[in-house]
């Protein structure tokens, strides 16, 4: 999907199912172990073999491990460009706290008209930057509950 918008809500997602969790979970461990290995990665299709890049298992194993997890899963490409509505649901936020965001400069944006648009990979590393601050925030106050010896 090179430059096009993505339509979150026209994506196919699924829940595994408990057999598809199961397989996925013996796939990850077989997959994981062979991307180890300094074997060049090949699948087989109808006696053909396929060589993947490295990139492409790893992304393979990242998948099979949500899916093991019992979580959809779904590809974009970071130079997706999302509308403010498609990139707050992505962070999981409201459109005016999202618009809020790019007026502040906080998330990159430019502008087709009178419409924002935000690239993908500018609301995941902003996604990114905001999970690491929350989790030194949260490892800060681990350490104060610790040394307060309040039983954490």
């Amino acid at each position: 999907m090179t430059n096009a918008l993505l339509d979150l809500s026209n994506i196919n997602t699924f829940v595994p199912t408990k057999k598809d969790t199961l397989i996925a979970e013996e796939s990850t461990a077989a997959v994981s172990a062979y991307l180890k290995s300094n074997k060049h990665p090949v699948i087989r299709f109808d006696n053909k073999v396929i060589a993947l890049p490295k990139s492409a298992l790893k992304v393979l194993v990242s998948a099979l491990n949500f899916i093991a997890h019992g979580n959809a899963v779904t590809l974009m490409a970071t130079h997706t460009e999302l509308s403010t509505q498609e990139a707050a649901d992505l962070l999981k936020v409201s459109r005016p706290y999202l618009v809020k965001l790019l007026e502040h400069g906080k998330i990159p944006h430019h502008k087709i008209g009178k419409h924002r648009r935000v690239l993908a990979e500018d609301i995941l590393k902003y996604k990114s930057s905001v999970d690491n601050v929350r989790l030194k925030t949260l490892e800060k106050l681990t350490e104060e509950a610790q040394n307060l010896n309040m039983g954490y």
